[in-house]
């Protein structure tokens, strides 16, 4: 058993190290490729790449990339752990203050900047290429978070029945927002178009008055701020009251001037560090960039505030905005649209909304009526998603998001950054990978920031790239141990200084091609340099790459490979060992010139415990069978011998019964097994012992059955056990016999006569019926012969009449 066992772990040793080495070489094929100078280029070729700074653990030959590989097959070719540099990236929480929990009314007041909605808030990662660092942020909705909300309406003619119900809307929002939050505040502003050409009409009378009839007019102006955010209803009533309706020529309206102005102007609007709602109410469609030049305006919008007592003055000189310049501002401002627009123009703003990121679209009525509604469904909508972004990347960094919503809800790719369906108290979770695929050329800490869309919080992620090993900055600058000072020793090697080259830097660039170092690279009575297999560097061989970086080259003189050994099964080396200067050595248990020669004897193991059932012997674990009656993989088949049982009977009853054809010769030829008696069958021994045996049932000269077993010790001695009585049949009953033999020859000598007797009786029924048939079809008449003539001819006459 014991020997089972450690062959079991012998195997497992070998097949582990197979499968360590399989995956060895796959990874390591990248870092050998990557033909790294220096721990630092090693590092940057892969997350599995290390480097060993042991220093005598190159062999001959072999350059100094090769200290850089997977960390498997930097172990497995001598390479101790401690001298393996494998720096991992790490990460590190600076600033991580809890979710801010409490509800609305309570008497704790606290600041906008004092609530907390995202964590963590502030952190490190240390990245190294093609590892990535996973963060995990939390996200929580904060009851009563003050909002800010500024109402940017169309004052163009058309809104004029609106204006009316925007007039009393400060103190009515007021109260309706006052059951979200008790922070709140509000704004109002209005725009109609540029005041040039085509857009309005430039004559003195219009521009003082743009309506026709006895319609009082306010002078038309792009974008005007009209109270800027405040908490008090009333003030927003009495301003609103205050404004007149204007006029423009064209349909649509420059309402992106306005909101380009909203969202920039910052001081002047009043915003602060919090929910920022923007309105924007209109019943026509828009402008944007490239429109302007109808005006004769070119230059693109310049994205600055632009407001002189709350009016914007550059209208006429800058182009509208673009969406996109648009989507910027507002992203950079944490500012939410939501579009009131009439039933008219809600597909056209539906598609905007598709372009701003935390946007709504609501239908405005006729009249404005509906508005405070509007918004606060608009609220709803948008404050129940979350979405994160992120700042610009550097340069090849990566980043992917995974999301942890409500109701299980997961979320990959795209989807994974944002949660839908989020109330107020809902704490929701993202998990973030950020990777670096390659250093930055100067190696400088980079910043990126993670926000929510619409909320002012942000998470700042400073970004360290690891590019260097930590025994670089160990090294020794000028070292003896390269060449009388010619390089920086560092992780184990040389780096040579400028215009010093070879793997202690013992050349310089001009000594390369010199003739008379390529005679320390030939073999005695060779003329081949590093025997065709590498390049003379320096007096020494640098053994070439192959084009699968498994198979290499080495030695002093690129005499050596590991790939050209002795095959079987097509592997080298059979898979049982490893080519080392094109010799196989192989692994324990097996032997030969391509190690396909296994030790282990167990495939040899006969059923009865003999190895090749002690009738060969066992070479490279397969029977060599040397009594030349037996055959098969054990030695154990034999077509022209008896079977166990009838090999063993004769002796097994002479000794057990003293009968049998052996029973003069007994003692001298049955004497090789050791015999037990037993009183029935049931006492033999059963199968499941561990020899192996035979159960036999024979028949002694008596033709009695007698039952024994036969088995074999794993030392080779015999043991029957046997029935002591044999199971003989009883002779025949001659009387039963002898009736039953008399009886029916009887019964079939009566069966016969039946039969006979019915046979009779059904013929002569037939004869009797045939009879009776004829006898009924005869025809005979008594009364005439029928070939009698009479003599007598009788004549009428005709014409006699009787008279």
């Amino acid at each position: 058993m014991a020997e089972t066992n450690l062959k079991l772990l012998i195997w497992a040793g070998v097949l582990c190290c197979l499968i360590w080495n399989g995956f060895a070489q796959q990874g390591g094929s990248d870092c050998i490729k990557a033909n790294a100078k220096s721990c630092g280029e090693c590092i940057q070729a892969g997350p599995n790449c290390g480097w060993c700074k042991k220093t005598d653990f190159l062999q001959e030959g072999e350059p100094t990339s090769a200290r850089c590989d997977d960390l498997a097959a930097l172990k497995s070719k001598g390479c101790p752990m401690e001298d393996i540099e494998n720096p991992r990236g790490s990460k590190q929480v600076l600033e991580d203050r809890e979710v801010t929990n409490r509800k609305i009314g309570a008497a704790e007041k606290l600041k906008p900047e004092a609530i907390t909605q995202i964590q963590p808030q502030k952190l490190i990662l240390k990245l190294r290429v093609g590892e990535p660092q996973t963060i995990s942020l939390k996200f929580k909705r904060a009851e009563d978070y003050p909002i800010d909300l500024y109402y940017l309406m169309d004052l163009s003619y058309s809104m004029k029945d609106d204006l009316e119900n925007v007039k009393s809307l400060g103190t009515a929002l007021m109260l309706e927002m006052g059951k979200i939050t008790s922070d709140f505040r509000i704004g109002f502003g209005s725009f109609v178009e540029k005041t040039v050409m085509p857009y309005i009409s430039t004559t003195p009378a219009k521009l003082r008055n743009p309506c026709t009839g006895d319609q009082n007019c306010t002078s038309p102006f792009s974008y005007k701020n009209v109270l800027s955010l405040t908490s008090e209803g009333n003030k927003f009533n009495e301003l609103v009251g205050k404004q007149h309706i204007s006029g423009n020529l064209d349909s649509p309206e420059g309402g992106f001037d306005a909101i380009m102005q909203v969202a920039v102007c910052g001081e002047q609007i009043g915003w602060r560090n919090v929910t920022r709602l923007l309105v924007f109410s209109t019943d026509a469609g828009f402008h944007f960039a490239g429109d302007g030049k109808l005006g004769g305006i070119v230059l693109p919008n310049d994205g600055k505030c632009h407001l002189e007592n709350n009016v914007y003055t550059m209208s006429h000189y800058y182009d509208y905005p673009s969406i996109a310049h648009l989507v910027q501002k507002l992203s950079e401002n944490n500012i939410q649209t939501i579009f009131a627009v009439t039933e008219e123009f809600q597909a056209v703003y539906k598609e905007l909304k598709n372009l701003i990121p935390k946007s709504a679209v609501g239908t405005l009525s006729s009249n404005s009526s509906n508005v405070i509604q509007l918004i606060i469904d608009a609220y709803n909508s948008l404050s129940s998603e979350v979405i994160l972004e992120n700042s610009k990347l550097p340069k090849g960094v990566t980043i992917s998001y995974k999301s942890f919503c409500k109701n299980g809800v997961n979320d990959t790719q795209e989807d994974g950054r944002k949660c839908s369906n989020i109330s107020i108290g809902d704490e929701v979770k993202f998990e973030i990978n950020v990777t670096a695929n390659e250093c930055p050329k100067k190696g400088q800490n980079e910043t990126i920031k993670i926000k929510p869309l619409g909320f002012t919080e942000e998470v700042e992620i400073n970004l360290q790239f690891i590019c260097e090993c930590q025994c670089q900055s160990e090294g020794e600058p000028n070292s003896p141990a390269c060449h009388e000072g010619n390089g920086t020793f560092e992780c184990g090697a040389c780096r040579c200084n400028e215009g010093r080259i070879g793997r202690l830097c013992e050349c310089s660039t001009d000594e390369v091609n010199s003739e008379d170092m390529d005679a320390y690279c030939r073999r005695e009575n060779s003329t081949e340099i590093c025997s065709n297999n590498g390049e003379c560097i320096c007096g020494q061989c640098v053994c070439k790459k192959r084009e699968n970086t498994n198979e290499v080259y080495s030695g002093k003189y690129c005499e050596c490979d590991n790939f050209n050994c002795d095959r079987s099964n097509g592997l080298i080396c059979g898979g049982n060992g490893i080519c080392k200067c094109r010799v196989c050595e192989c692994f324990p248990n097996f032997t030969g010139s391509a190690c396909d020669c296994s030790l282990d004897t167990s495939p040899c193991m006969a059923s009865n415990g003999q190895i090749c059932n002690g009738r060969g012997t066992c070479e490279c674990g397969t029977c060599n069978c040397t009594d030349p009656k037996f055959q098969g993989p054990t030695c154990e088949t034999c077509q022209t011998c008896l079977g166990v049982c009838a090999e063993h009977k004769d002796c097994v009853q002479c000794r057990a019964f003293d009968k049998g054809e052996k029973k003069e010769t007994c003692s001298q030829e049955c004497m090789h097994f050791n015999m037990t008696r037993v009183e029935s069958r049931d006492k033999l021994p059963q199968p499941g012992q561990p020899d192996p045996l035979s159960h036999c049932k024979e028949k002694d000269v008596d033709d009695c059955w007698f039952y024994f077993t036969y088995s074999v010790n794993s030392n080779g001695e015999a043991s029957v056990h046997v029935v002591e009585t044999p199971e003989c049949p009883s002779g025949p009953d001659i009387i039963p016999i002898v009736a039953g033999v008399v009886a029916g020859i009887v019964l079939i000598g009566l069966a016969l006569l039946l039969i006979w007797k019915l046979l009779m009786i059904i013929h002569d029924r037939r004869e009797f019926a045939k009879f009776e048939k004829e006898k009924m079809n005869a025809k005979w008449d008594t009364g005439e012969n029928p070939i009698y003539k009479s003599a007598v001819t009788t004549v009428v006459n005709p014409k006699y009449e009787g008279k």
